[in-house]
């Protein structure tokens, strides 16, 4: 039975984790502080009291040793949920991401499955200081054998987080941190399956018609994205915003037959835009839908550098300014 809930999309993602553990006693939660503390966002806050600490695990300050130490619980039959604290933390768990999360099921020719999803807080807009700001989804999106996905709304939040903890297959699972505590509807309960699991994990979706551009982005940008095709309203522009949410698989039908109906398209994404997510899409797109188009797809995207201090953010994220102006230089076509 589903009910509908007005949550934060933090809180969206607490109670995903509640209710797949609730469901499923294999659910396992561990991290960082993810116990007493409730992690450093209050994401787990409430599940050690409801769970014990047996299924919720604080860890050992050792991201190679809590992804490595999942991996096995994966292969012994539990469905870990591990969180990285921030995203600029998660590369000293990159090898075992890399080289065994990612390939075990294709060396065992399909005999073993690695149930585990890795949580991560990804992006910019808080004014955190060094490696606590990122968008490192590329290196997981270019790995064949992870799902990568990234919610961008408190009820994409809960569904996905559900679908990824269903789901056989590895999923690193990209939380919008600057999103955490921004309002939304949620439809609670229901019950997924490995095979319902990968469909909700595949798709994107049309959030907002429109007829003259597509707008494209995941995670962070897609609040983004809705306040350009705002903004875009008041000149006569119609924009269509499409919410990604997979980054590996891409839903590219579903790009496909947007596209085709405006015939024109801009990627936003946090990430640097040299080889980042908007490459694929764009040439996609411009394979797919070449007698349709109307202009270049446009990619808006983070500068080709470190992330930048705090300070500078401004000047390197994907703001509504940078993307309206990608809008009109292709509606100039």
């Amino acid at each position: 039975m589903l009910t509908r809930e007005a949550l934060p999309m933090a809180k969206a993602i607490t109670a995903a984790m509640h209710d797949a553990m609730t469901e499923d006693e294999t659910v396992i939660v561990s991290g960082e502080d993810v116990g007493q503390l409730g992690g450093v966002f209050r994401v787990t806050a409430g599940l050690l009291d409801s769970f014990g600490a047996e299924r919720v695990r604080d860890t050992p300050l050792a991201e190679s040793g809590i992804v490595g130490t999942a991996i096995g619980m994966a292969l012994g039959g539990y469905r870990p949920v591990v969180e990285i604290q921030f995203d600029g933390f998660v590369f000293p768990a990159f090898n075992q991401i890399t080289t065994q999360l990612a390939k075990l099921r294709y060396r065992s020719a399909g005999r073993l499955s690695l149930p585990l999803v890795i949580r991560i807080p990804f992006g910019g807009g808080v004014g955190a200081v060094e490696h606590h700001g990122e968008s490192p989804e590329t290196y997981f999106a270019h790995t064949p054998g992870l799902r990568v996905v990234a919610p961008g709304d408190a009820g994409d939040a809960y569904t996905m987080l559900r679908a990824a903890i269903a789901s056989d297959d590895p999923v690193i699972y990209l939380e919008p941190k600057s999103r955490y505590w921004v309002k939304g509807d949620i439809e609670r309960g229901g019950h997924f399956t490995p095979e319902s699991a990968s469909e909700e994990l595949s798709s994107a979706h049309i959030e907002r018609d429109g007829s003259d551009i597509t707008l494209i982005g995941y995670g962070p940008v897609v609040a983004t994205l809705h306040e350009v095709a705002d903004a875009l309203a008041g000149d006569g522009v119609s924009a269509q915003v499409v919410n990604l949410r997979s980054l590996n698989p891409i839903d590219k039908a579903t790009l496909v037959a947007a596209v085709s109906g405006t015939g024109r398209a801009v990627i936003a994404h946090e990430a640097p835009t040299v080889l980042g997510p908007g490459a694929e899409v764009a040439s996609h797109l411009a394979a797919e839908c070449f007698y349709q188009l109307e202009a270049p797809v446009a990619r808006v995207g983070g500068a080709f550098t470190p992330y930048p201090a705090a300070a500078f953010e401004h000047e390197y994220l994907p703001n509504a300014e940078r993307i309206h102006r990608a809008v009109q230089r292709t509606l100039e076509y």
